[in-house]
């Protein structure tokens, strides 16, 4: 059952690809630190979607000699280097936008830029209560601190 689970986590992998490119894309046309900093973000996002893939790909494991209880607690370690990457994103973004405040820069196109910013928080929103339905159904921890840190971009 949990090997099936796992390939929930394509849907986050996808959908963060897709808000990099398009946060990526409002940063250049704007030059932004914010949408800089929100597609680097978005960076975080794919590279814990990717860590949970793999931990709900080892969870599916059965148990063996050296597990006789299985390989569930994988998902916990997931969840931690969620939180880790999420503070490191925190430090990440605070540094760009500190050096922003020293070296300021005119904004360009700020409405298509906008556009684009809403429509790559549209893809996490519907993202993220993709993730929670299944987090719930399959009882995941790890999917389910994948959409929280979804909607967190969300909010």
């Amino acid at each position: 059952m949990r090997k099936s689970i796992a390939s929930i986590m394509w849907i986050s992998i996808v959908a963060s690809v897709l808000t990099i490119g398009l946060k990526w894309y409002a940063y250049s046309i704007t030059g932004s630190v914010g949408f800089m900093s929100d597609a680097l973000e978005s960076g975080i996002n794919l590279l814990a979607a990717v860590v949970a893939f793999y931990s709900l790909t080892i969870a599916a494991r059965p148990a063996d000699s050296q597990h006789p209880f299985g390989h569930e607690k994988a998902e916990y370690f997931s969840s931690l280097i969620e939180g880790v990457l999420i503070v490191l994103a925190a430090f990440g973004i605070a540094y760009a936008a500190i050096n922003r405040m020293y070296h300021p820069q005119a904004l360009e196109s700020l409405g298509l830029g906008m556009l684009v910013s809403v429509l790559a928080t549209v893809v996490n929103l519907i993202t993220a209560r993709i993730l929670l339905y299944y987090s719930k159904k399959h009882n995941s921890i790890t999917i389910e601190a994948d959409a929280h840190h979804l909607m967190t971009d969300v909010w």
